[in-house]
């Protein structure tokens, strides 16, 4: 029996499937290079390439985790647990922090557009800041929402305009702290402020990725304003100090009620086995990340030491990456591919309306030595 589709040319078929206009328009998000796509593209050899371009520990990854991955390799036949109950229990430990109030990712980002997916509509509207993390605008565009970009005040969160910005449509707010790819840090006061004046019934989602490489008198407390806060949502990942990027985990931390929601949507098994046996480990190993943070520290100093010698300004970072300025677009895309040629991937941030800009993640003393060599020997 012929049905009455059968009957429509096949070209009008394929443009009867009518795809959304804010998902026509999203830009897909775009990643640094990977060291075997370089070695690729420009035939060199991938141990002569150093990558500097995605903010991941150069150590690698804990040794702890390592030898847990090595001796539960055989869990990868197995569905992982689901409610991932021994990392919420390592977290607890750890961070003083109950398990209902606890929810894992796969990534951080995906802590992020959970957000987004449970309490943003076409109605909504999200507040994020300019030059901030650019999955924050790709979140809130997926789901039809409307974000609202505020300036940034010399390429840091201007917290006083965030504020000004809420309306009756507002219902999500997020700020990275540091903030990626700037490296501006919102310190704690200005902070708490800050949330004592946003509504009760607006979300902030307060993005620390990168907390670990903070010094003690500026790191983060707001995991004991979850209390005070009800509103307030802590975004964690484990692709940083810790060294698990390729794993993929992340983890929120908020009210009960509001984990309780966004677990109702969550993909069931969305964290894998190896990657909470990794992370458990990881949160054991104290030496690790202090000694990932003496690196970060160490090559900070080494390459703003080689900025100011070379002439090149640079944005204060409190991060393990360094956002560096060009005189304009052109000569920053000169030194991008003259880097890339040289085998040294970095990170263009034109898409953060900073196109005068390349971001460097930190990386071990003789990468950076490599780094600085090849940028001081441009002949641009």
């Amino acid at each position: 029996m012929l049905k009455f589709w059968d009957h429509i040319p096949f070209s009008k078929k394929m443009n009867s499937i009518v795809i959304p206009d804010y998902i026509n328009s999203i830009h897909p998000y775009e990643g640094g290079k990977p060291i075997k796509e370089v070695a690729r593209e420009l035939n060199i050899p991938e141990h002569d390439i150093v990558k500097l371009a995605s903010n991941e520990n150069p150590l690698g990854i804990s040794p702890k985790a390592k030898k847990a991955i090595e001796n539960n390799i055989e869990e990868v036949s197995r569905y992982p647990d689901g409610n991932a109950f021994y990392l919420k229990e390592a977290i607890n430990k750890k961070f003083n922090i109950s398990s209902n109030q606890i929810i894992l990712g796969n990534g951080s980002n995906d802590i992020l557009e959970l957000v987004a997916r449970t309490f943003l509509t076409v109605n909504d509207e999200a507040i994020y800041s300019e030059h901030a993390f650019a999955v924050y605008s790709l979140v809130v565009q997926a789901v039809g929402a409307k974000g609202i970009e505020v300036p940034a005040n010399n390429y840091a969160h201007d917290l006083e305009q965030f504020l000004l910005a809420i309306n009756k449509h507002t219902k999500v707010i997020y700020i990275a702290n540091p903030n990626n790819p700037t490296g501006t840090l919102i310190d704690k006061s200005t902070l708490k402020s800050f949330l004592d004046n946003v509504p009760k019934n607006i979300i902030v989602v307060l993005d620390e990725a990168y907390d670990e490489y903070l010094d003690d008198d500026i790191k983060s407390e707001a995991f004991g304003w979850i209390s005070n806060y009800k509103n307030l949502l802590i975004s964690r990942s484990f692709s940083k100090a810790y060294g698990l990027a390729g794993m993929r985990l992340g983890y929120g931390v908020s009210s009960s009620h509001l984990i309780e929601v966004m677990n109702r949507i969550r993909q069931p098994f969305n964290v894998n086995n190896l990657a909470q046996i990794a992370a458990i480990a990881s949160l054991d190993d104290d030496d690790f990340i202090l000694n990932s943070k003496k690196i970060n520290n160490l090559g900070m100093k080494q390459i703003t030491t080689a900025f100011s010698g070379l002439g090149i300004d640079f944005i204060k970072s409190y991060g393990n990456f360094i956002a560096f300025k060009f005189e304009d677009e052109q000569a920053a895309m000169m030194y991008y591919q003259h880097l890339l040629k040289n085998g040294i991937i970095v990170r263009s941030i034109a898409n953060y309306k900073m196109p005068e800009f390349l971001r460097v993640s930190i990386g071990l003393e003789l990468e950076n030595d490599k780094f600085i060599k090849i940028l001081s020997n441009c002949n641009i």
